[in-house]
């Protein structure tokens, strides 16, 4: 395609929309499908659903897969950068404890980015990236006021075993939590490059901001109900169902439109069929909690809602999305805090802003990066007037 070359024509109908579906930039290392949803540098997400994720790390900023060797140097390099300050916690005790967990992430980053930053994208996104196990879990004890006897941080270990090491929850199954997270890590870590906290994050970072100031505002965006806090009302919306009865589940989904509120879970502005990180999601969980009173609520779910929805033909997708069994899958391994569900959504997506951000900064345009972003916003209502 020549420079000249028209992509999208740009009507006034499009003015105040948000910039839905306008293209401003390019992007290496994700695309989503209308058939096979979200890839990862070219691979299906169902591909790629049960790898480590620090292999798909490596992938998201070197657009391959690690062979062994590589993946055993990468895991260790991400092991040497993953010490996290002790002040890192003082701040998080001066923290209102009803403060959103969302809000403590965002300040937990810009406080890593106080305490270090070196300057470089990279040394900096990859440093953020191995700091964020320890993060969390600091995060989650010190905000539930669990503040004794917090485990040192075991920087031999993965980055999923750190987190749960830290927390040090007492009767839970540590396997089955560490196989949840890190599958969760995984499916979540990248979206394409024009979702709203992708976008946020690497808008901030063109104008130099830091990794860390230009994440700690993707963060920020990720926190909105219509974004990234999806995932916390879907786990609230399948607790207040209550039942997994079809015939219950069914008058309590056209309960809520018939009230004009949405039913969480479903739908998706490009997949036309159910997003596949949902179906990786259920049949992970009919091997590990075919049984759980909530799995089984969205197991009727999936069937029922599609139907219902289906009804309104306006509605161009009624299947299941990312959000539907995640919540679930979570409540079941032990995290019964639905308010805290969007922090691992933001640490996931750590790594692809992260990935986003280097390309943008470092790669694009022949290593000159992208220009600071400026979009142009047309004068409305407005006329030249003076002080008479």
């Amino acid at each position: 395609m020549s420079d000249d070359q028209g992509m999208f024509n740009v009507t006034e109908a499009h003015l105040n929309t948000g910039l839905r579906g306008i293209p401003v930039g390019t992007c290496r290392t994700s695309f989503v499908t209308p058939g096979e949803g979200v890839h990862y540098c070219g691979y299906p997400i169902s591909e790629l659903a049960h790898f480590p994720p620090e292999d798909i790390v490596y992938l998201l900023f070197n657009k391959e897969l690690p062979t062994s060797e590589q993946s055993e140097t990468f895991r260790a390099d991400i092991s040497k950068r993953g010490a996290v300050p002790e002040s890192v916690a003082a701040v998080f005790h001066t923290l209102p404890r009803d403060g959103h967990p969302m809000d403590w992430l965002s300040v937990g980053i810009h406080t890593l980015g106080m305490l270090d930053t070196t300057g470089d994208w990279k040394e900096d996104a990859l440093n953020l990236i191995a700091r964020m196990p320890r993060l969390m879990g600091l995060l989650f004890r010190i905000r539930e006021g669990r503040t004794e006897n917090i485990p040192e941080d075991d920087l031999s270990q993965t980055m999923v075993q750190r987190f749960v090491n830290t927390l040090d929850i007492d009767g839970i199954d540590k396997a089955q939590m560490e196989r949840i997270l890190a599958t969760y890590l995984v499916l979540h870590m990248d979206h394409g490059g024009g979702n709203l906290s992708t976008f946020v994050g690497k808008a901030v970072a063109s104008g130099h901001a830091t990794v860390y100031a230009s994440i700690a505002g993707a963060m920020n965006a990720l926190s909105g109900p219509l974004h990234g806090r999806a995932n916390q009302s879907c786990l609230e919306f399948v607790l207040r169902i209550g039942t997994s009865d079809p015939t219950e589940v069914e008058a309590f989904v056209r309960g809520e439109l018939e009230a004009k509120r949405p039913v969480f879970g479903f739908g998706h502005a490009v997949l036309r069929s159910e997003d596949p990180r949902a179906t990786v999601q259920f049949a992970l969980g009919e091997t590990m909690c075919p049984n759980d009173e909530n799995f089984k609520i969205i197991r009727t779910l999936r069937e029922v809602a599609p139907r219902v929805l289906s009804e309104n033909p306006k509605i161009s997708n009624p299947n299941a999305n990312v959000d539907i069994a995640s919540g679930a899958l979570l409540h079941y391994v032990g995290f019964k805090d639905p308010t805290y569900y969007t922090t691992f959504f933001g640490w996931a997506r750590v790594a692809g802003i992260g990935a986003q951000i280097i390309d943008e900064r470092a790669v694009m345009r022949g290593g000159r990066g992208t220009p600071i972003y400026r979009p142009k916003y047309i004068a409305e209502q407005q006329s030249l007037r003076h002080i008479e």
